[in-house]
């Protein structure tokens, strides 16, 4: 079905489902920016570099849809005063829109794009909720905890201190490892583990930045991956080190993401996958991380992990310029560099587009699943329903002058407030996607499904 083009005097672009895509692009290779530390591995420095794309992978088909698709930028979100610090994390929590940068600072928007093009913004730019010592890498949620992760191999914990009625303001409560958890270890041999030749550090610390946070579904557990090779699971009501799993890859981990039971995916500079299961020890009341699965099939280093709501579809975004597809298998069948050492996990084929490495992703809904680039695009993919397991990129957004770094998305709820949006489409669903890049803005995007 062909789009309609609706007037509209926002910027807005239409995006045909029919259009083809090619499956190969040069393997040319990005000027990109170093953003790791000297003591990073030398593959986990080049994330932002792109590489051959995957032949072996077959592109999942491209279906048409009965569907017209319209999308706007709504917005684009700048500190005051300008800076030169990236955006290097996005998420929603409540009515807001957090944004994290390279300069340690943590900003707040209203997540209402409505209010903000109407001056409606409560939280002035100028004014950081939040200011940390070192460049913030990624922030989660827990409650009316915020953790962020950061480049001095920290994770700090900030509890809101309502210092005004009309504004919000962050006051760090902790530094993990704590204080008790370093003193705890610290007189003990068995709790020290060598992170360098002729260097050992105690288990509760990571020894490079900390790259990724998730919290698990009850709120009750903290996981920090790092470019240390590891990942720690941390108590969110004390903020006690649990565990920590060394060693979980030969090479940095750029990623982590949980589904709702229970399973743990790692993704690294090392081009794995990696599937971990909390439980039991046999014969002992301890719950540790165990490793379940090994999926290989990218041949570059993995930057971004998003899973579906139901956790039975992992994407995995990567330098090779792909877009993997992983589901759960439903026979238990077992696919060479899929579920052979991957458990129940096969691969099912590649979304290609991106001309250059992928690093970032957000699934939106069990359809809908938005992925950021090198290629200083954002790609919306639609997931279709049926048996087929076929895709098509609705929509290519276009405005960024930098690599796209961090994504997140939702259903927009309350639809467009502005008469001029309201023009461009008559009926659909709505989802309002933000996206943050090197070039250190925030752009907030609109798109429309019907």
């Amino acid at each position: 079905m062909g789009i309609n083009v609706l007037p509209c005097r926002l910027p807005c672009t239409h995006h045909s489902n029919k259009d083809s895509e090619p499956d190969h692009y040069s393997s040319s290779s990005s000027n990109h920016h170093q953003l790791h530390s000297e003591s990073s591995t030398s593959s986990s420095s080049s994330f932002l570099s792109s590489q051959p794309s995957l032949p072996s992978v077959p592109s999942l088909h491209h279906h048409n849809l009965n569907l017209s698709t319209n999308h706007c930028h709504v917005i684009t979100l700048k500190p005051s005063p300008p800076n030169s610090s990236y955006v290097s994390s996005l998420v929603l929590a409540g009515k807001f829109l957090y944004g994290a940068f390279s300069d340690g600072q943590i900003r707040l928007w209203s997540r209402d794009p409505d209010k903000l093009n109407n001056g409606g913004n409560p939280f002035p730019p100028e004014n950081p909720i939040a200011v940390a010592v070192s460049s913030v890498k990624s922030l989660v949620f827990s409650g009316d905890k915020l953790f962020t992760a950061h480049q001095d191999n920290k994770v700090r914990v900030w509890k809101v201190n309502d210092v005004d009625h009309d504004q919000k303001y962050y006051k760090c409560v902790a530094t993990l490892p704590t204080l008790n958890d370093r003193l705890l270890a610290l007189f003990s041999a068995k709790n020290y583990v060598q992170v360098r030749r002729h260097k050992s550090r105690t288990w509760v610390h990571h020894v490079d930045a900390v790259s990724a946070l998730a919290v698990s579904r009850d709120g009750s557990l903290l996981y920090s991956a790092s470019w240390d090779r590891s990942f720690k699971v941390w108590r969110t009501s004390d903020f006690k080190c649990l565990e920590s799993v060394t060693n979980a890859h030969d090479d940095a981990i750029n990623h982590v993401a949980l589904s709702h039971d229970g399973h743990v995916y790692t993704g690294s500079a090392d081009k794995k996958i990696k599937v971990w299961k909390r439980a039991k020890l046999d014969g002992s009341s301890s719950v540790k991380h165990s490793l379940e699965a090994t999926l290989e099939k990218h041949k570059s280093a993995v930057n971004a992990l998003a899973l579906s709501s139901d956790g039975l579809v992992l994407y995995s975004g990567a330098c090779d310029r792909s877009i993997l597809v992983w589901e759960r298998s439903s026979d238990g069948s077992h696919e060479e560099g899929g579920a052979d050492g991957g458990g129940d996990m096969i691969v099912v084929g590649a979304l290609r587009g991106h001309t250059k490495a992928i690093l970032c992703l957000a699934v939106v809904s069990f359809d809908l699943v938005c992925s950021g680039s090198a290629d200083r695009t954002v790609r919306v993919w639609n997931r279709s329903g049926g048996v087929d397991k076929s895709y098509a990129c609705l929509a290519v957004l276009e405005g960024h002058r930098r690599p796209v770094k961090c994504l997140t998305a939702t259903l927009d709820n309350n639809g467009s407030s502005s008469s001029s949006e309201r023009s461009c489409v008559s009926s659909g669903t709505s989802y309002l996607i933000y996206s943050g890049s090197l070039d250190c803005d925030i752009k907030v995007w609109r798109i429309w499904v019907s």
